[in-house]
């Protein structure tokens, strides 16, 4: 009777502490995984603290196969958190490998600026040019994300003094309620400014467009992680509130055209921009694509020359972006590398004459200070961050996106899974994360001897040819010389340059090259 008596206090003591356990865990809004899965989430942190590797492999996976390697996850996570990312015996990178970059440090470093760096956005046409940070929130629409992980993110661009892209899938109170700077993004739906038939809506993209937070609008071709495609939001995150934002029918798959109704060459793309910031009071306008040959980017300088005018900026996304969903052979196989395709953009601007009045960001993959210099370094006048912002909102990477069952309540609308996802501690995050990747970045340039961003060259960024040459990016690559197109184009792009109309997207035989 004693021992039964004794196993019943032990049964009950252990009863009354898990319910404990899952009261403070449901109360407490530092970790969202505790809220959505009390008492068994422990597991997650205790898998953490046991053997990272174990994190590493089974619940950090990257949406794409690709993952971010162990420092680079640490680096997020541990900013996002407040953590110094210091970290014990060096790099775990083979610093002989062929293919390994770095940037190059100076014998007189200087110290860092005391603000950062940042980017004027508006050429000659725009009356409202916009200041951007070197380190911005990448496009994520509401309905791929979680309203609290819209609220997240622009609350944290708010305290931050960042910019927020909304993704192609609209303008929604979320984006506007902590006054967080807004770049509207309209893709080839045009979700939030169309007509009953799917046409461009002018009347109402002019009004929304006019919202003091609304700062730049952007025109999505294309996207890195699935080019020549348009985005897909399955039937059952289309609830009546994404379904009102986006001016679709609830309950029902939402796919975007994978081309654009309103203009079908370089020339009316160009127009069609222009005709944006017309629309939108004079506020910076632009494009953002993936790249898929030079052909077509030279086709679009031509356009702003004849046209006389040109985007504000051009957001270049690099085929290695990540997506909550998309198929793997576009994911693999289509679209040219961030690298490459941000040098495209950034010679053809310069040989066309172009480069003074067209800002580019870059997007693709962006986490750490070192990915924000060696983008500038290759044409990029500031960058965008879309999975690194997600994990510092609380995305663990359990690849869920498209099922509605994101365990962190970052990429569902299921309300009660998205309840967990805390907008005051995650917003915080969002801002600690920019904020230390920028001054990480700030810090790097200093090393290197250069006090602003303009003062980089391609000579700072280095990369291993073979296992005993290093060569410059100066060495490795071809970088034109302001008007050099219309002067005297080098042999390696006069064919191109010939070819590239302003009339025509289509491309000619044995014309793409890179």
């Amino acid at each position: 009777m004693s021992r039964r008596r004794t196993w019943t206090t032990t049964g009950v003591g252990a009863g009354v502490g898990v319910a404990a356990l899952a009261a403070w865990d449901l109360l407490q809004k530092r970790h969202t995984i505790l809220r959505r899965y009390p008492v068994i989430g422990h597991a997650r942190y205790l898998l953490e603290d046991i053997r990272p590797e174990i994190q590493q492999y089974f619940i950090e996976r990257d949406w794409d196969g690709r993952p971010f390697d162990r420092n680079t996850r640490s680096v997020v996570y541990e900013r996002a958190k407040g953590i110094h990312g210091e970290k014990a015996y060096g790099t775990e990178r083979d610093v002989n490998e062929v293919g390994y970059e770095y940037l190059v440090h100076s014998m007189t470093p200087l110290d860092p600026p005391e603000e950062p760096h940042r980017v004027t956005v508006g050429g000659p046409d725009c009356s409202r040019p916009y200041s951007m940070a070197l380190l911005n929130v990448s496009a994520m629409s509401f309905g791929s994300l979680s309203a609290n992980a819209i609220r997240a993110l622009n609350k944290g661009a708010a305290m931050g003094g960042f910019a927020h892209d909304t993704g192609e899938g609209g303008l929604s109170e979320y984006h506007l309620e902590h006054g967080g700077d807004i770049v509207w993004e309209l893709g080839t739906g045009y979700f939030g400014a169309r007509t009953k038939d799917g046409d461009f809506d002018p009347d109402t993209f002019r009004d929304k467009a006019a919202h003091e937070s609304v700062k730049c609008v952007s025109l999505k071709l294309s996207q890195g992680a699935k080019p020549g495609i348009g985005g897909v939001l399955p039937a059952a995150k289309v609830t009546a509130e994404i379904a009102e934002v986006r001016q679709v029918p609830q309950g029902e798959k939402c796919v975007s055209p994978p081309s654009h109704r309103v203009f079908s060459t370089p020339t009316g793309l160009v127009e069609f921009v222009a005709r944006m910031r017309e629309l939108s009071g004079g506020k910076p306008a632009g494009i953002k694509l993936c790249v898929g040959s030079r052909l077509d980017v030279l086709a679009l300088c031509k356009a702003m020359l004849e046209v006389g005018t040109a985007p504000d900026f051009v957001i270049v996304d690099g085929s290695e972006g990540g997506t909550g969903a998309a198929p793997l052979e576009f994911e693999d196989h289509v679209g040219m590398p961030l690298t490459h395709g941000l040098m495209t953009v950034h010679n053809a601007l310069v040989g066309a004459g172009l480069r003074d009045r067209v800002r580019i960001g870059a997007s693709g993959k962006v986490a750490q200070g070192n990915d924000v210099v060696k983008r500038l370094v290759q044409g990029a006048d500031y960058t965008n961050s879309a999975r690194a912002m997600m994990m510092a909102a609380g995305c663990i990477q359990a690849q869920r996106c498209h099922t509605d069952t994101c365990p962190s309540g970052v990429a569902t609308q299921d309300p009660w899974r998205a309840r967990a996802l805390d907008v005051g501690d995650k917003s915080v995050r969002v801002r600690r994360y920019q904020e230390a990747t920028v001054d990480e970045a700030v810090r790097i340039m200093a090393a290197m001897g250069v006090s602003a961003p303009d003062e980089l060259t391609p000579a700072h960024l280095r990369r291993n040819v073979s296992s005993t040459e290093t060569r410059s990016y100066a060495e490795l690559f071809e970088w034109l010389s302001p008007g050099q197109l219309l002067d005297e184009p080098p042999r390696s792009w006069a064919e191109d340059w010939a070819l590239a109309s302003a009339d025509s997207f289509v491309p000619h035989a044995g014309a793409l090259r890179l």
